[in-house]
């Protein structure tokens, strides 16, 4: 009986032995791979940087156009009519500009980085309601999806594309006035990781 007892505490002390073994490797294993996620999120950060760089350069010194965190944002004045989510020749320029820009961009970034553009429309609190948009996500929606469609159009390739609409609930300007609206109507622009 004793000789039965010391063998499964050897067997157990083993069976420690080597869970402890493999929770060391999967700790090794995690830092490892946080590391490499932390240099591609690093290497992105420096295309995004030199992406936002040459946007406003081809765009020129527009101060209706700007940058906000990490994202591009132009107001929706700049691209759209008011209640539009047809792209005016104007925005047209700009949108293939971008375009163009991202293009130059996305050549250098390596093909194991994988990105994306996200673009998001954005409404004023001012509720919209006709046939063709019933309420403020579908106008922020199909202004996303405009942007989107003319920069594949331009010869960026869908898989690196996504449209998101936020109607009136991500505003920039949390106030009642005209200038607030103006400033919450807008397209944001942000290249990003998958």
């Amino acid at each position: 009986m004793r000789e039965q007892l010391q063998q499964r505490a050897a067997a157990l002390d083993a069976s420690e032995k080597k869970a402890a073994d493999q929770q060391v490797q999967i700790q090794s294993l995690g830092q490892r791979l946080n590391a490499a996620l932390a240099g591609k999120v690093q290497e992105l950060a420096r295309f995004r940087s030199e992406f936002f760089g040459r946007l406003r350069e081809a765009l020129g010194d527009r101060p209706d156009i700007r940058i906000e965190g990490d994202r591009f944002v132009f107001p929706s004045e700049v691209l759209f009519e008011r209640g539009s989510a047809e792209l005016e020749p104007a925005g047209r320029a700009q949108i293939v500009r971008v375009a163009d820009t991202l293009k130059q961009v996305a050549a250098k970034i390596p093909a194991d980085v994988d990105w994306i553009l996200q673009i998001d429309g954005h409404t004023d609190r001012v509720p919209i309601a006709t046939p063709q948009f019933p309420s403020n996500w579908e106008l922020s929606q199909a202004r996303a999806m405009s942007v989107l469609r003319l920069l594949q159009d331009s010869g960026i390739s869908a898989n690196r594309l996504a449209a998101a609409g936020y109607a009136e609930y991500k505003p920039l300007d949390p106030g009642d006035s005209e200038t607030a609206y103006r400033r919450n109507r807008r397209i944001e622009l942000k290249l990003t990781q998958r």
